[in-house]
């Protein structure tokens, strides 16, 4: 045993560090990942993927959205939606996963009372002839009155965000304040809402909020049944379903012990009562039944025009909502990347009514203490007695026997157990074992990383290291795209801060930059003072180059805004960035003289992409694109800002502001810009009023954009000192 106590005692610092992430007194960010992962897994390995008839989603899809019109619909034709759904096809509950916080003004009937308060106030017969009207006209109070004394249940949603809103109004909390006074629960709590308006939830049998809990990844997993909002407790849309179907319900809370952690919720209707498992947060995990479409969808435009089968809703509980990706309830999940939001309260609907609601207890915590405590004892003491080929049997043994175990929690008392770190245990025991004695990594790898590990990111540098005869330092000419980052109006910035701090803020925003940059392969060339630049395709060759660079540009910008809150708990100013980025052919390689050299780009294109970063504040943007890296990235939505020329060269380019991907811009952001590139027309053609209607239309959505003020004022002097005949609507920069 002394002859193996190294690997004893580096086993038991393994297990160690295992077992403090599993009690919390510290987290590991990729077991807590691979945690989820292997919940995915087992959710996608145990879906019955079959379609559940008792919960039928009515789907504002895009053929409804064709043969009614864009989204949001008039009140008029929700409130037949309504009646047909409960009247017609005998629902037993509608479920509404859409937020109707605007009133609906479509009808004309706000402009007609306006003209009966001022220049018709004295005509009688438009006075009738309005009162007349009214009832018609009132959509609004058609769908409220559609509501009233029928089982549908409005949808809303809370917010965190700093610009957080009140809006609309709220139903009854399920619980009122005080309600878990020394209970100790860590409940959702949230600071503003998006509500539907008064008379729409006051006619409704209930509401609830449609918010699901975003995990680290993006994907949501678990919802929170129960939310606390000023003091009150909230319960989710999918649980208002439930005790609407049930009827007059009741909720309980269960505690295991007075004073313990929350563990179940008790629905007591009417018509039974259903146990629903939560966490310590009051919130459950989404019993996934399948991918999409693992209910029955019904186009909303078949319900209106009464072609739908009756049948499938007789009884049934309806959720109704959309998978039209162009309104955006489009969520991440474990079964699919662009999951419709309201297939997941059908989900959980489900789930509630057949029990299949997967529990993850508050004693989960000790039983993988245990299973790491046994786990890590066995293989500790043992793997380093064993011949190669016992260790092995003896890990896939273990290994084995804790899977198994695992799933037949899963699969027979519904209990979900963290797996990660055990597996984890397993195999990193195995592999020090396996290992030992192999400390020093291959000659290849090491002239690389000393080569290239200040410039790329350690994952391309184990890409090169595969084929080191492909690579080399020397220069050369490449299609590349390349990336100027500066700080807006640093000057100010750091005259204002001690040198100690602006060095800490410094750090902390270049280290935030760096990891972005390297999260998208790019290769960080240098620090300039307060500006960065790295490029994309070298030494590694990147096809995707310029996409590459473009999402690193919109990445900067998110994490620039995240910096905001912890500068300012420091005491700091926040930052502001603007980004160049052009493509084109750079040379590449170790440049310099004897006593230094760095692994840099030159050219005309690096040039302009220092160029566009210069004049990113002219247009009020955060991000300008040269028109080659534009042309590369034709799924991209880009507004195009002007046609410049810059100091340094003589040819004009067009340059761009990258919005995102095209299936994720909205239809009126895209509306949007459809208008500008009219406005761009207009104004190269010298039609100055055209231009500055278009402009002004524009400027009534968006009067903080400052792009459209820059260009009403060029429109202002260029009306003073008309352009010569020749002009195309080029801007000339005589300045870096």
């Amino acid at each position: 045993m002394k002859k193996h106590l190294l690997r004893i005692v580096l086993g038991a610092l393994c297990g160690l560090l295992l077992l403090g992430h599993a009690g919390r007194f510290w987290q590991i960010p990729f077991v807590s990942a691979l945690d989820a992962y292997l919940y995915d897994a087992r959710l996608r390995l145990t879906m019955s993927d079959s379609v559940d008839p008792g919960v039928v989603i009515v789907d504002i899809d895009e053929r409804s959205l064709g043969e009614v019109g864009r989204w949001p619909w008039r009140r008029d034709l929700l409130a037949d939606l309504v009646q047909r759904l409960t009247d017609d096809y005998g629902a037993a509950v509608v479920g509404f996963d859409v937020v109707f916080a605007e009133p609906d003004e479509s009808s004309g009937l706000a402009v007609l009372e306006d003209l009966e308060r001022r220049q018709l106030r004295n005509e009688s017969g438009f006075q009738r002839a309005l009162a007349e009207l009214r009832p018609q006209l009132d959509y609004d109070k058609r769908f409220a009155d559609a509501l009233r004394n029928r089982p549908v249940v409005l949808g809303y949603y809370f917010s965190n965000t700093q610009a957080a809103q009140h809006a609309g109004v709220l139903p009854p909390p399920v619980f009122a304040a005080g309600s878990f006074a020394g209970q100790n629960i860590p409940f959702l709590s949230w600071i503003g809402y998006g509500a539907n308006l008064p008379e729409l939830q006051q006619a409704a049998a209930g509401g609830g909020h449609i918010n699901p809990i975003i995990d680290f990844d993006g994907s949501s997993r678990r919802v929170p049944l129960i939310v606390e909002f000023s003091g009150q407790y909230y319960e989710a849309l999918s649980l208002v379903v439930l005790r609407t179907l049930l009827g007059k319900t009741e909720v309980r809370p269960g505690f295991p012990e007075p004073g313990g952690q929350l563990e179940w919720l008790d629905v007591i209707g009417e018509r039974g009562t259903v146990r629903i498992p939560v966490d310590e947060e009051g919130a459950v995990l989404i019993p996934y039944r399948g991918y999409e479409r693992s209910f029955p969808y019904v186009s909303a435009v078949d319900v209106l025009q009464g072609k739908a089968d009756a049948g499938q809703f007789k009884g049934r509980v309806v959720m109704v909502g959309t998978s039209a990706p162009g309104l955006m309830d489009l969520r991440s999940t474990p079964v699919g990347a662009a999951y419709p939001g309201v297939e997941v309260h059908a989900n959980l609907i489900a789930g509630m009514l057949a029990g299949t609601i997967k529990e993850k207890p508050g004693y989960s915590l000790a039983i993988e203490t245990i299973q790491l405590l046994l786990v890590g004892g066995l293989l500790v003491l043992l793997l380093p007695l064993l011949s190669p080929l016992r260790a092995s049997l003896l890990t896939v043994a273990t290994l084995a026997t804790m899977l198994a175990f695992n799933a037949w929690l899963w699969a027979s008392a519904n209990l979900v157990l963290p797996l990660a770190a055990s597996l984890l245990l397993i195999i990193l025991l195995y592999a020090l074992n396996m290992s030992w004695g192999y400390f020093v990594e291959s000659r290849s790898k090491r002239q690389f990383t000393e080569l290239f590990g200040q410039y790329v990111p350690p994952e391309l540098v184990d890409e090169m290291a595969r084929n080191p005869e492909s690579y080399s330092m020397e220069g050369r000419n490449a299609e590349l795209t390349v990336l100027f980052a500066d700080i807006r109006s640093f000057t100010t910035l750091s005259e204002g801060m001690a040198p100690k701090e602006l060095a800490y803020l410094m750090n902390d925003y270049f280290g935030a930059m760096t990891d972005v940059i390297r999260t998208q392969r790019g290769t960080l060339d240098k620090y300039i003072g307060d500006a960065i630049m790295a490029f994309w395709g070298a030494p590694v060759d990147d096809a995707e180059h310029a996409r590459h660079a473009v999402l690193t540009a919109l990445a900067m910008q998110q994490a620039v805004a995240a910096l905001a809150e912890p500068f300012r708990a420091r005491g700091w100013p926040p930052v502001h960035i603007g980004i160049g980025i052009n493509s084109g052919t750079m040379t590449v390689g170790d440049m310099g003289s004897p006593v230094r050299k760095a692994y840099t780009v030159m050219g005309d294109a690096v040039n302009l992409a220092s160029r566009l970063e210069g004049i990113t504040k002219e247009y009020g943007v955060g991000i300008v694109v040269g028109e080659a890296t534009r042309q590369a990235l034709p799924d991209m939505a880009f507004r195009e800002l002007d046609r410049v020329r810059v100091k340094g060269k003589d040819e004009p380019v067009t340059i761009y502001e990258p919005i995102g991907p095209v299936e994720a811009i909205s239809p009126s952001e895209q509306d949007e810009l459809r208008q500008w590139q009219q406005a761009l027309r207009l104004y190269r053609a010298a039609n100055w009023d055209g231009a500055e209607l278009q402009i002004y239309n524009l400027q009534k959505d968006a009067p903080e954009r400052r792009l459209y003020t820059l260009y009403t004022e060029r429109i202002v002097a260029l009306r003073k000192n008309p352009p010569a005949g020749n002009w195309d609507g080029t801007t000339t920069f005589l300045t870096k």
